[in-house]
């Protein structure tokens, strides 16, 4: 585990920072980019488990994610493998996790008929931005992903809860009714 004395450690005044493997990386790298993405994300789902606590698992299911997302965050940070300890990776056991909550969420949804406004009540709204967020780390993961040798199953993690986002948004819509369809053209 991570012990932390300090919070303010001035290691960063020069414009750098520390990957885990302590190699300093300029704060402007892609890399550290990416990461940043990561965080912001997962500050997005803690402002939705914030409202959504006790909705029908969501925020069970966000606070496993938001533990994944560390793992994830802790894979990016050592992108290679350190000969004298073993790092925190993202786990295909992670993508299942995800793939067993769109299952399940998506089951109890009716077929969309038309492109969904993001937004309903404040989960949903809340889980949109998450996923915006999430579409941009993942294309961000894309961009950089040959440069600093990513692994994929990053990108089928951040793909596969895109989507997981977007179907728990309009489940928390569901029972409220307030999910509301695109009208194309909408004259008003």
């Amino acid at each position: 585990m991570v012990i932390l004395t300090t919070i303010t450690t001035r290691t960063g005044d020069d414009g750098t920072t520390a990957l885990a493997d302590g190699v300093r990386r300029p704060k402007s790298c892609p890399l550290l980019g990416l990461i940043g993405e990561i965080d912001e994300l997962n500050s997005c789902l803690g402002l939705a488990l914030s409202v959504g606590r006790g909705r029908d698992g969501i925020g069970n299911g966000i606070a496993q994610i938001q533990n994944h997302l560390f793992d994830l965050g802790a894979d990016l940070s050592t992108p290679h493998e350190p000969t004298d300890w073993k790092p925190v990776r993202l786990m295909p056991s992670s993508v299942l996790c995800l793939e067993a909550f769109i299952h399940d969420y998506n089951n109890s949804l009716g077929p969309l008929t038309s492109f969904i406004l993001p937004g309903g009540n404040s989960l949903s709204a809340h889980l949109h931005i998450a996923r915006c967020v999430c579409r941009r780390a993942e294309r961000h993961y894309w961009l950089i992903k040959n440069d600093y040798d990513l692994k994929p199953i990053i990108g089928l993690y951040l793909n596969r809860l895109s989507d997981l986002l977007f179907i728990w948004a309009r489940f928390a819509n569901r029972d409220d009714g307030s999910e509301t369809l695109w009208i194309p053209n909408q004259n008003t």
